[in-house]
């Protein structure tokens, strides 16, 4: 298991024990890894985002500490989330951590995750030239799709 992962696990587990909120110091998490606060920082901006239903609060320095907030919604007010935090443009790897965690929620199927992230893949909007354009396009599809699996 890769040192990134364990951290993600120890704060994971923090998580669950504490009901959903944690904070602790960047430094006594480093010491009890052997590590730099510098990987500590990798793991909490790269796996706790708010796209993967997080809330973080940082303060550097000597008194410094991180707070992790962990968002649960029900599920009318994850697709509201889901809605809100896709905005007006989004990139395909953004996507595809938005489909897992619709997935993880149980608002899509698996299948509905595969089909959708197919639609709103790189290699289907390819022709559109300018990036910009294509982000916007499967910020426009990537809802459209969710909101119409999730139809009753």
């Amino acid at each position: 298991m890769l040192l990134s992962d364990m951290i993600e696990t120890v704060i994971n587990s923090m998580l669950e024990e504490n009901e959903g909120l944690v904070e602790f110091k960047r430094n006594e998490i480093a010491i009890k890894f052997g590590c730099v606060p510098s990987q500590i920082n990798y793991v909490i901006t790269s796996r706790f985002t708010p796209e993967k239903g997080y809330i973080v609060e940082s303060r550097r320095g000597g008194g410094g500490f991180v707070k992790i907030k962990q968002i649960r919604f029900d599920k009318s007010s994850y697709v509201m989330h889901f809605v809100n935090a896709v905005g007006e443009a989004i990139d395909f790897g953004t996507a595809k951590v938005f489909l897992a965690n619709l997935y993880s929620h149980e608002i899509i199927t698996g299948r509905e995750m595969r089909m959708i992230m197919t639609i709103v893949s790189d290699n289907v909007l390819k022709a559109i030239a300018n990036s910009s354009k294509r982000d916007a396009l499967r910020a426009a599809l990537l809802k459209s799709a969710v909101l119409s699996s999730i139809e009753n």
